[in-house]
């Protein structure tokens, strides 16, 4: 979807869907839903329209089975306001994003508790050796450069 013209396409298209959604839509098997995104295929002939439904597995059930009776007044609708001589197929898909967003928070959660876990027991501890364990180069003293040039002799 690199043609600008297709994704203004598609922009349209998701707006026209979530506003028909809002408000002429009036099945009961409709959840709390969010268009989230279209993609268009480059002949805009399917376009992909992704969703998200707030509640349980059971309202997302519900929400999937309303758009499908749905999709022929929608995709009516969609080309009514396009205004174009073909107008695409709609596909609807449940977006996944938010539930992975919601893995990788709580991811984060537990590297962080791990880390605050490091940070508590290295907390007053000492090392095991030598405050500073590196080696360091043998400092020459001014006698020791005397004995070096007797022995050049």
């Amino acid at each position: 979807m690199a043609n600008p013209r297709v994704r203004k396409i598609a922009d349209r298209i998701q707006v026209i869907v979530a506003e028909m959604l809002e408000r002429r839509i009036k099945d009961p098997r409709l959840g709390f839903i969010t268009v989230t995104d279209v993609r268009l295929s480059g002949d805009s002939q399917h376009a992909t329209v992704y969703y998200t439904v707030l509640g349980e597995e059971e309202e997302q059930t519900a929400t999937a089975a309303a758009l499908e009776s749905a999709k022929g007044l929608l995709r009516s609708e969609v080309g009514k306001q396009l205004g174009m001589r073909l107008v695409p197929t709609l596909a609807f898909q449940l977006d996944v994003i938010p539930e992975s967003a919601r893995h990788l928070d709580e991811v984060l959660a537990k590297a962080r508790e791990a880390d605050a876990a490091v940070a508590a027991a290295r907390e007053g501890a000492k090392p095991a050796g030598e405050a500073d364990p590196y080696r360091k180069p043998r400092e020459v003293s001014a006698d020791d450069d005397l004995d070096d040039e007797d022995d050049d002799e």
